[in-house]
């Protein structure tokens, strides 16, 4: 189909004022990105998904430029543009069409990602001619911008008519139907003003808009050219253009896209918005990513994990939600856990404080805090739609490590209000953990942890060890909340835990700590099903070892709980991740745990692995159904590698985040996959906890008390690394930068800055390594305190010697 018959259809207005025949006054969009690094995807990835991230707006696609029909809570429909509690547009093509040689835009042979945007490049069937689509969605903005930049590389003119096809899908979020949300067919107009069409959903008060900064010859339907029929309730509806190219020229055309769940002023308002600003929407969104990339920002000898980890600060930024009427919060995973979640954001935000993430630490706790509130006895939700409606009130976990997040965040930045804020519900939750969920005193609550393995519904290790934190972690705001004898009782559970846990969770012949503790009669079942599982993976080992543990149930009094080691999950490192293990336990639990990897990293179930698991280098080959059979994720490498860190191995700790490291930028450059290395959520947010935690905490040992003004800095890094420095580290209304370097002769030279003088630094470093220490040129008298040597000093900038 050519578009230049149809000119003539709209008499009333000339032809060139449909033409594009000279160049736009407007700079193509990306020529601000010049000095911005773009990762360039796999061609082998180009049917996968990434994302345009923003707050209030994001869009998902395929690399190659396509909008399948993608994801499984709404099923084949967490892809396209959402502007959260609703959908937007499940997509849009765009065509070249002549005469006599039309094609769809939509097998881009090459993607580009930046930490802010992204670019498809395509090749085209007209000799000369060259297309790029850029697009990015600007922060605080319910719409995103997207531009086509034509390209004539040859020497003679090019004329074309290009064709922009929108989809709208104007329907609810996950659980919409609980929330009175219901999705009706969309319809179309067009506004003549805006050169955009409106679409409405015909029962409800919500609104997309897509057009142009150009005038476009409008239509309406699909697109003739391009084979996209999307499911839903959706329309589609068609711009066109005349594009002419003079020799070696470019020119480009700018859509905007906006939406709204309110009326249909707000999307009007946005589209306008976008088209008077976007250069700046884009410098700004520019600068915000800057400033993130300088937060604890890190220079150290392995550049692949220097360069990830810079990456996962902007793939944190990408899970940001704010939905006005619900909060503002980070999300879980992209596409298909975009809404919150508090076990996630109990892991993840421990990392987000480390790196200078004050702002979303304290709106995404007060989004969970709010919500968890309806439970109404401390209880931490699990789950939450972005419309505000809770799919899941909480396991048994998510209560006691709320506890520790709190205190930790206390401890980054000395705000008594936030912990007078939350520390009444968390002591109405340890409340509830205990009396509705420890019926029989033995201080372990019974429920779901991180494991969600049905029949798995036992004592668990993970919920003991975040448990015993919790209580210890409580101990420490009773404290400063002035309650001392509450602050002891805490303290004494926590110590009562602590020793239970290294007595009846320790199961000695398999050098490790149980999955569980229950009866045999219990454990039988878990047996079987577990038995089922590892012969259908085809692990003989597997089944080996838990027949043989069947058959030494039949041997214990039915009735008698103990601890049960059956399917290695990757929870039983958690007494190591929380530094509660005795460490002659926690060495040989350790080097167990080593065995139960592949090349990415730790099984989160241990039967899944077998020995072809070392060469395990390729694509993850999850199941038609979405599944974590056979995964091996971040999230347990992580635990993995703080544990190491906690018993004095950053070797080991490294050789953990080398592994998770192998899966940046598989499939989408710049990411990390949620399952090791390309499967489930392409951007995932407690990777955060997993990198932060270790690098900057453990490697570079930064431990504040802020409200002391204290930072203890006790560096333990991998043994390859002879010197690192990390930057812009925000503690308080205090910020420290640190520079460590072993010399020739085996001395640490050290440089640490911070912007408050009077705040006080306590550097340590391992007694048996040097015993002398200089600051800024002056010797130091060395304080010893349990196997460590310490210098303390204050000060904008110090100089300190170690030999």
């Amino acid at each position: 189909m050519n578009l230049r018959p149809l000119l003539f259809l709209f008499g009333l207005l000339p032809l060139f004022l449909f033409s594009c025949t000279s160049k736009t006054t407007e700079k193509p969009l990306f020529s601000q990105l010049n000095e911005v690094e773009g990762l360039i995807g796999k061609a082998e990835y180009l049917s996968s998904p990434y994302v345009t991230a923003g707050d209030r707006v994001y869009m998902v696609g395929h690399q190659d430029g396509t909008f399948p029909d993608l994801g499984w809570h709404v099923k084949g429909e967490m892809g396209g543009i959402w502007n959260h509690p609703i959908k937007l547009m499940d997509g849009f093509t765009a065509a070249i069409i002549e005469q006599d040689n039309s094609f769809c835009l939509d097998a881009a042979h090459q993607f580009i990602n930046y930490p802010f945007a992204n670019k498809h490049l395509f090749q085209t069937h007209i000799p000369g001619l060259e297309v790029e689509r850029f697009q990015f969605v600007p922060e605080g903005v319910q719409g995103l911008v997207i531009e086509f930049t034509f390209r004539n590389v040859d020497k003679s003119d090019i004329s074309f008519d290009f064709e922009f096809s929108g989809h709208t899908d104007l329907m609810p979020v996950w659980l919409g139907e609980k929330a009175g949300m219901v999705d009706f067919e969309d319809q179309l107009s067009f506004d003549e003003s805006r050169q955009a069409w409106l679409g409405k959903d015909q029962g409800n008060e919500w609104y997309a808009m897509f057009g142009s900064n150009q005038k476009a010859i409008p239509s309406e339907g699909p697109s003739a050219v391009c084979n996209y029929e999307p499911q839903g309730k959706g329309k589609a509806a068609k711009l066109g253009y005349e594009i002419n190219l003079k020799s070696e020229s470019t020119q480009s055309i700018r859509f905007f896209i906006s939406g709204s769940y309110t009326s249909k002023a707000d999307a009007e308002e946005t589209f306008d918005k976008l088209k008077l600003n976007a250069e700046t929407y884009l410098k700004d969104k520019q600068k915000h990513y800057r400033q993130l990339a300088s937060k604890a920002k890190i220079t150290i000898p392995d550049k692949e994990l220097e360069k990830a980890f810079e990456w996962i600060k902007y793939n944190t930024e990408w899970l940001v939600r704010e939905v006005p009427e619900v909060g503002r919060g980070l999300g879980a995973g992209m596409p298909d856990y975009p809404w919150w979640f508090g076990v996630d954001n109990e892991y993840t935000l421990k990392g987000a404080i480390a790196t200078g993430r004050k702002d979303l630490v304290y709106s995404t706790i007060e989004l969970i805090h709010k919500l968890s509130e309806t439970n109404g006895n401390g209880k931490i939700i699990h789950e939450v739609s972005s419309n505000g409606v809770i799919f899941n009130p909480g396991n048994i976990n998510e209560t006691p490590q709320f506890a520790s997040l709190i205190w930790w965040v206390y401890q980054w930045t000395g705000d008594r209000e936030f912990l007078a804020t939350y520390y009444p519900t968390v002591k109405k939750g340890l409340q509830w953990l205990m009396d509705e969920n420890d019926k029989d005193g033995n201080l372990f609550p019974v429920g779901y942890g991180m494991m969600e393995i049905h029949g798995l519904q036992s004592e668990m290790i993970d919920v003991a060890s975040y448990t015993q934190k919790a209580f210890a972690d409580a101990a420490h705001i009773a404290s400063v909340m002035g309650e001392d004898s509450v602050s002891v009782s805490y303290q004494h559970t926590a110590d009562l835990i602590k020793e239970k846990i290294n007595k009846e969770f320790w199961v000695e012949e398999f050098n490790g700590y149980a999955d569980f503790i229950g009866t045999p009669a219990e454990a039988i079942h878990l047996v079987e099903a577990a038995i089922i599982r590892a012969d259908t993976l085809n692990k003989p080992w597997a089944v080996e070892e838990l027949k043989a543990t069947k058959r030494k149930l039949s041997t214990y009094p039915p009735n008698k709980k103990q601890g049960f080691v059956i399917f290695h999950n990757w929870v039983v490192n958690t007494p190591m991740e929380m530094g509660i293990a005795d460490s002659d336990k926690a060495i040989r639990a350790l080097e167990k745990g080593r065995k139960f990897t592949n090349p990415f990293g730790v099984f989160v179930t241990g039967i899944d692995r077998d020995e072809s698991s070392e060469m395990a280098d390729g694509t993850f080959v999850g199941s038609k159904a979405f599944s974590y059979t056979g995964a091996v994720m971040t999230l347990p490498t992580g635990v993995s590698a703080i544990g190491e860190n906690n018993y004095g191995n950053p070797d080991q700790a490294l050789d953990y985040l080398k592994r998770m490291t192998k899966s940046f930028g598989f499939a989408l450059p710049g990411s990390i996959y949620e399952v090791s290395p390309d499967y489930g959520m392409m951007a995932q947010a407690w990777n955060l906890y997993s990198f932060g935690v270790p690098i900057v905490t453990q490697f570079f040992g930064i431990q504040p008390e802020a409200a002391n003004k204290v930072i203890h800095i006790s560096p333990a890094f991998p043994t390859d690394w002879k010197e690192a420095k990390i930057e812009n580290v925000e503690i308080g209304d205090n910020a420290i930068s640190f520079e460590y370097k072993v010399n020739e002769l085996g001395q640490v030279e050290a440089y640490l800055s911070q912007e408050k003088e009077d705040w006080s630094i306590v550097f340590s470093w391992p007694a048996s390594i040097h015993t002398n220490a200089d600051l800024n040129g002056n010797k130091m008298e060395v304080e010893n305190q349990k196997d460590k040597n310490r210098i303390t000093f204050t000060g904008k900038g110090n100089k300190i010697r170690l030999y």
